[in-house]
């Protein structure tokens, strides 16, 4: 049948169906569509064979209410599995921010699926007249998805905030050595199902995978063109789409998969999703989407200059987030995630563009408003990255009750302290005490702050221990990429080193941060791969390597065995202690006939004073910590040394007949048994103790 008669069909067959939900959605009885769009003077189906992509007719969107333009293809017509995409008829005028051109083959936003990515065609690209070339042929399709999966009795794992333990991966990034997960299956959802992968992760202990982008997305022009790729997916094309790149077959029910998995194994997944910009880049970069939807609904232009767009986010272009139709579309995406993918929360990247207006930040935002209203989201885990590079751009502890946020203080206090800074233990002791001067406000609690030490974007711990500069030369961006300000310190040898000496100090180092990390109130977030110091060789912006600079190295399993196990313990020690995950800020105070809750104290064993905390050579700090049933035994004390030299630490009185026992020490192998403490303890130096006491 010809295109014109297949046309013809479909004109002859649809209806104009309902403007709600948004995108493709099946039935068994036809299709229904939904795009939207304020400018539009006509938008066109186009459906292409599940096989071939070869095309199989168009047809008008007969229905419009609102900015909602939408049409109901009853069965055989359309039906689940079938592709298709949109051509959007209306003003052209890039100069005045109009981009409508029906030459330019469109993904759907709302896209469940998607085949693949748009490919370097001149045609995506409106410079040099390439505008009224046609680009389907190198436009991914979009894909009618029917959600239904066999869940089975899995539940979500619900664990409260004060229980979690988030652990940071990179599906791709994880499993593509593991030596447990078939060859096969490596680098894909699949493969993070695998039981070894699974295993892993629940005997770390940690409660919660914070996964790496898996939205949809695709690699910059320059990237490609210098055989890169945007490995970690900041680059969404399709924001309800399951990324391609991580699929063998189909990747809704392989994410679906991974998801029931890790819930069978009691593990949450928060996903990392990218609602800030899209991959169609500034003025000059492709058009795949919204540009040639509704540019200046769904996207912030420059006002004086609406052919160029606000850049809050670094990557070319802002969304709009205020704008009630973009609103919409991600608390649509967002639901879907949660009710067809199962996820149990999300990270928010450079989340204060969901809350800016024309340009301020306001954490009553229309955007936090609907979402904290959704009888569905508002019960997810939120996680915010509080900045971007937008006027006020940094918003840390500013966003709404219910929220934490990723606490880069708790990251830079930690790091200057453990090298050696001066007048940082008045710092480290808020930090570890919940950052309560972030996010005291508005009820919020301890587990509004994210700790961390290493991030994806950024030093691993063992490069954070390691290199004093970057090292981002593959990157070919001349090591001019990448944040410079790192707070790190080499251990006197730049890059790697043969020196015993050199390697058991950076082993300690690893140690003081993690133990540190794991005894702080608030939520703990490691990085994939940190448990066996995994490498990126100095690279802090490996954003497009997808290669062995990024993927784990799991054969230093072996030689790093011990660290794994003191990470074991680390975490374990947390889940036992509720005194190290509290739900109320620490004060330093306790109710009448109660011990405090906190002391900090000196080596020489009284209260810190304030000429202690400003003492530029102290570099000792020791933190007592109550247990929640009382004064005597159980408390707990923590001592950080981050000096050069030893010292004698005078512990405090336990009473109640209970001794001191040394259980953890950055300086011992972990599996060393506990000892008894003497009235006072040598503390080596770069080096972190924990004492429990326990009754004779």
């Amino acid at each position: 049948m010809s295109a014109e008669a297949a046309s013809a069909r479909l004109a002859a067959a649809i209806e104009p169906g309902a403007a709600t939900p948004l995108g493709a959605t099946p039935s068994a009885r036809g299709v229904n569509f939904v795009l939207h769009s304020s400018i539009a003077e006509r938008i066109e189906l186009c459906l292409y064979d599940a096989r071939t992509r070869e095309p199989r007719g168009s047809v008008a969107l007969p229905g419009r209410t609102g900015s909602a333009w939408h049409g109901y293809l009853p069965a055989p017509h359309a039906a689940a599995g079938d592709l298709y995409g949109y051509r959007v008829s209306g003003p052209y005028a890039p100069d005045q921010g109009l981009w409508c051109n029906p030459a330019k083959l469109l993904l759907d936003p709302a896209a469940r699926a998607v085949t693949g990515e748009p490919s370097l065609s001149p045609a995506l690209f409106d410079a040099d007249g390439a505008g009224l070339l046609d680009s389907a042929s190198a436009m991914p399709r979009c894909r009618i998805v029917d959600p239904a999966f066999d869940w089975g009795a899995q539940r979500s794992p619900v664990i409260p905030w004060r229980d979690t333990i988030l652990y940071e991966l990179h599906v791709k990034g994880f499993t593509q050595r593991h030596p447990g997960v078939a060859e096969r299956l490596r680098g894909t959802y699949l493969g993070l199902a695998e039981p070894a992968a699974v295993d892993w992760l629940r005997e770390l202990g940690v409660t919660s995978v914070e996964l790496m982008p898996c939205q949809a997305f695709t690699s910059e022009r320059f990237l490609r063109k210098h055989g890169l790729s945007n490995y970690w997916g900041y680059n969404p094309i399709a924001w309800s789409a399951p990324a391609t790149q991580y699929a063998i077959n189909d990747p809704v029910a392989e994410f679906q998969t991974m998801v029931r998995a890790l819930h069978a194994a009691g593990l949450e997944v928060i996903l990392d999703v990218v609602f800030n910009h899209t991959a169609e880049g500034d003025h000059s970069g492709p058009t795949l989407s919204l540009r040639a939807i509704d540019n200046a609904s769904y996207y912030r232009l420059v006002a004086a200059e609406p052919r160029h767009y606000e850049n809050w986010t670094g990557c070319g272009n802002t969304i709009a987030a205020d704008q009630p139709l973009v609103t919409a579309l991600i608390l649509d995406s967002l639901r879907w995630w949660v009710q067809a993918m199962h996820v149990d929360g999300f990270r928010f990247d450079l989340a204060p563009v969901l809350g800016r207006g024309h340009p301020a930040f306001n954490r009553h935002a229309a955007f936090f408003e609907a979402l904290g209203a959704d009888p569905v989201l508002k019960r997810m885990k939120l996680i915010a990255e509080p900045w971007d590079v937008g006027p006020d751009g940094y918003q840390l502890g500013q966003f709404p009750t219910g929220w934490s946020e990723w606490n880069d203080r708790y990251r830079d206090t930690a790091r200057a302290f453990w090298r050696g800074d001066a007048h940082v233990q008045g710092a480290l002791a808020e930090r570890c005490a919940g950052s309560s001067d972030l996010f005291r406000y508005r009820g919020r609690q301890p587990s509004a702050s994210v700790n961390f030490v290493t991030a994806h974007d950024g030093f691993t711990l063992q490069d954070l221990v390691s290199y004093r500069e970057r090292r981002n030369d593959a990157n070919l961006e001349r090591n001019a990429d990448g944040h410079a300000h790192n707070l790190s310190w080499n251990c006197g040898v730049e890059g790697p080193s043969d020196d015993p000496a050199v390697g058991e100090l950076r082993r300690r180092q690893m140690r003081n941060l993690l133990l540190t990390l794991f005894v702080s109130q608030g939520v703990p977030m490691l990085q994939a791969g940190d448990e066996i110091a995994r490498t990126q060789r100095g690279n802090n912006n490996a954003y497009c390597q997808d290669n062995e600079i990024s993927w784990l190295d799991w054969s230093r399993l072996e030689a790093e065995a011990d660290l794994v196990e003191f990470v074991r313990r680390l975490v374990a020690l947390r889940k036992q202690r509720t005194e190290l995950r509290r739900e109320a800020f620490l004060k330093g105070a306790g109710p009448a006939g109660r011990a405090h809750d906190v002391s900090w104290r000196h080596p020489a064993g009284r209260d810190m004073t304030l000429a202690d905390w400003n003492d530029p050579g102290l570099h000792c700090l020791g933190m007592w910590l109550a247990p929640d049933a009382g004064p005597g035994d159980g408390a707990l004390l923590v001592v950080f040394n981050a000096g050069e030299t030893e010292l004698e630490f005078e512990l405090p009185p336990t009473g109640h007949g209970a001794a001191w026992v040394r259980i953890l020490d950055t300086g011992a192998r972990a599996g060393a048994a506990a000892l008894p403490c003497g009235p006072a303890e040598r503390i080596a130096s770069r080096t972190a103790i924990v004492c429990e006491a326990r009754r004779n």
